[in-house]
């Protein structure tokens, strides 16, 4: 990766929009996510100057460091697992959270919300893989959240995301990320939540994602490069 980031976020745009086009879909429809977590705050302002507004970040305690270190208009989307004692200090911190994989997590967001006096965005992280290793709610479990989040007042549920099982050939995702949409649609007439965002793709599938109805992608490594493990 030795051209620049702006070059490579044209490039991520360019094939964005060729995926939306095969999709019949508006590249207007689809948000980049762009993915800072482990990135230092020099990442997130360069990437903010070629004009990206919305970062995700994984880990509360780092974003607690990061986020009064960046540019105050950006936005930022809390994706990584999130356990129910760091629940107040990401209501305090991030304008969405991803990663809702259980009735307990949504419950304990929603009083933290009503203790911050405010309405908290989120999406349902479903395993529609099944893998023992992921986090998130079986599709099963989904529509009973649902019943139960029609209770509350300080969550407000916009979509759903998932992670399919790793591969080294994009198109084996096509199914999860298909999978997802069908069981989105379904909800959607059986509970009346809209459920208008789909949270799905990152560097190495974001163009299947999108053909298969993503309106995020979460892209880190092919926006700023390898992370360094050390």
């Amino acid at each position: 990766m030795n051209n620049s980031f702006e070059e490579r976020l044209v490039d991520v745009q360019r094939r964005i929009t060729e995926a939306c086009r095969r999709a019949a879909r508006s590249p207007e429809d689809v948000r980049l996510l762009a993915v800072s977590k482990t990135r230092a705050p020099e990442c997130v302002r360069e990437a903010a100057t070629c004009g990206l507004t919305f970062f995700g970040e994984s880990r509360v305690q780092e974003a607690r460091q990061k986020i009064p270190l960046c540019p105050s208009s950006l936005t930022w989307h809390l994706i990584g697992h999130l356990q129910t004692n760091k629940v107040k200090d990401a209501v305090n911190l991030f304008h969405l959270i991803q990663a809702v994989d259980s009735l307990k997590l949504l419950m304990a967001i929603e009083t933290a919300a009503e203790a911050a006096g405010r309405v908290m965005p989120v999406f349902l992280e479903v395993n529609v893989s099944g893998e023992s290793c992921k986090f998130g709610l079986a599709p099963d479990a989904v529509p009973g959240v649902l019943q139960a989040a029609n209770g509350m007042r300080r969550v407000d549920i916009q979509g759903l995301m998932t992670i399919p099982p790793l591969a080294e050939d994009p198109e084996q995702a096509r199914p999860f990320f298909r999978a997802l949409r069908e069981h989105r649609d379904r909800w959607r007439q059986e509970t009346g939540f809209e459920l208008r965002e789909l949270s799905m793709g990152m560097s190495h599938d974001f163009e299947i994602a999108v053909e298969e109805g993503a309106t995020w992608v979460r892209l880190g490594t092919i926006l700023f490069g390898k992370r360094n493990t050390q």
